[in-house]
């Protein structure tokens, strides 16, 4: 039978046929593309993204896991797409994808952060204690008096109240304390060794080693004198006219050093570190000098 002998009717019926299986195939191709650029897309996500990187730098295994996750899903979900299954592609497709959100969520920077200044704290305190041990040591060594074993004491009592704060999760409050503790010992040990034969037989290569030496151990006091004052800006007043002559001596120092003339900037910079010392003093922390 011809197409001529069909009833109008059975014309029309069959042209629509015709015209739906026509738009079924173009939409499962189109469908197909669709999932090929999500793959694609969600790929991008695990891989390459900022939530990718945020997991990566986080250190957080719980964020690290769901990528893990996030990824045995991709796969599947590109198998699934090969074995021509978009309805099983397209729901693990979406899995993955939320599993990454979920890895993101578990490493937001306000947890990365949390996670380095904890490093960042039990890296100090470790570096303290080994000073703290060093400074108790010397002094017992040497006999010094009592502001040295003042000094001890104010050590101690400083990584004691940092532990404390740092017990409750506060490591950015807790870090200017334990700074100040450090910073207390390394300048009470260079203090007690400053007349010792041995620190002075460093054998320096040349006065300029020795001038930078010297820079080191003035900036190590003024960096105490900073983290004193971040909490105690009552102290500035008291400790103002040593560390504006601290200033001055250590601007002549760079001077001099600056026309080669590093002998002379020494001896200003030792100067400059006593009036430090004395800045020091003046805030109530004990330190031999």
């Amino acid at each position: 039978m011809s197409h001529h002998s069909l009833r109008p009717n059975a014309m029309s019926r069959l042209c629509a046929a015709l015209v739906i299986a026509c738009c079924g195939v173009a939409a499962h191709a189109q469908d197909r593309e669709q999932l090929e650029r999500r793959a694609q897309s969600v790929a991008t996500l695990i891989e390459s993204s900022s939530a990718a990187r945020q997991i990566e730098s986080s250190g957080v295994a719980a964020a690290r896991e769901r990528r893990d996750n996030a990824r045995l899903i991709h796969r599947e979900a590109v198998a699934a797409l090969a074995a021509n299954d978009a309805g099983s592609a397209a729901k693990l497709l979406d899995q993955a994808a939320r599993e990454m959100m979920h890895g993101a969520r578990l490493a937001k920077p306000e947890q990365v952060a949390g996670e380095k200044h904890k490093r960042d704290f039990e890296a100090r305190l470790e570096s303290a204690r080994a000073l703290l041990a060093a400074q108790q040591r010397i002094t017992k060594e040497k006999g010094a008096g009592r502001e040295a074993q003042d000094a001890a004491r104010s050590i101690e009592r400083q990584i004691g109240e940092a532990q404390t704060i740092a017990a409750q999760g506060r490591y950015e409050d807790a870090r200017p304390v334990l700074d100040r503790a450090y910073l207390t010992a390394r300048v009470s040990i260079e203090s007690m060794r400053r007349g010792d034969t041995l620190v002075r037989s460093l054998n320096f290569a040349s006065k300029r080693e020795e001038y930078d030496y010297e820079i080191d151990r003035n900036d190590t006091h003024a960096m105490l004198i900073k983290v004193l004052l971040a909490d105690r800006k009552d102290m500035a007043g008291a400790m103002a006219p040593f560390t504006e002559r601290a200033a001055q001596l250590r601007a002549k120092a760079e001077a001099q050093a600056r026309n080669g003339d590093h002998a002379a900037g020494i001896r200003l910079l030792e100067d400059s570190t006593r009036e430090l010392v004395r800045a020091i003093r003046s805030g109530g922390i004990y330190i031999p000098g």
